[in-house]
């Protein structure tokens, strides 16, 4: 009976192990420079990237945090018009449009935990970029600011 118990609690902690990942920050080796500048100021952070369609659909749902220099890149192959939502996402982010030269498109500014109105760029954008809400307002961005990465992948 004693290795019945111990074996159905052993096979209860991995699945409650892999759900604890998704709640966790990116380590460095995750991440990426990036740099937000304006006004003579320079703004930077780690930021992870979804590279795939599958890491795109993901994001940062689940997350409980994020750190207040850290965020998740969505890069596109190609600029597009771009529409996201806030499905199984916890915390309120900044969307960040940025058009393939950098300049911003729109920002949208701490968006609605859980919430399944679309979230649309303004025109075509080459990248969003999510940063924990209130950060834009909190460093003063807008759409004079420029964005800038390089992702070596």
């Amino acid at each position: 009976m004693r290795a019945l118990i111990t074996a159905l609690a052993l096979s209860l902690a991995v699945p409650l192990t892999a759900c604890g990942r998704d709640g966790r920050e990116a380590t460095d080796e995750a991440t990426i420079p990036l740099t937000i500048a304006m006004a003579g100021q320079t703004h930077n952070f780690r930021v992870e990237v979804a590279r795939t369609p599958e890491e795109q659909e993901k994001g940062l749902m689940f997350r409980t945090s994020l750190p207040a220099d850290g965020g998740m890149l969505f890069p596109f192959p190609k600029p597009k018009i771009a529409s996201f939502w806030m499905q199984n996402t916890v915390i309120p982010l900044d969307m960040i449009f940025v058009r393939a030269d950098g300049s911003i498109d729109r920002i949208a500014e701490n968006t609605i935990p859980e919430s399944l109105e679309p979230v649309v760029s303004g025109g075509e954008v080459a990248a969003v970029l999510e940063l924990a809400g209130g950060t834009s307002a909190k460093l003063g961005l807008d759409e004079t600011a420029k964005v800038t990465w390089k992702d070596e992948k």
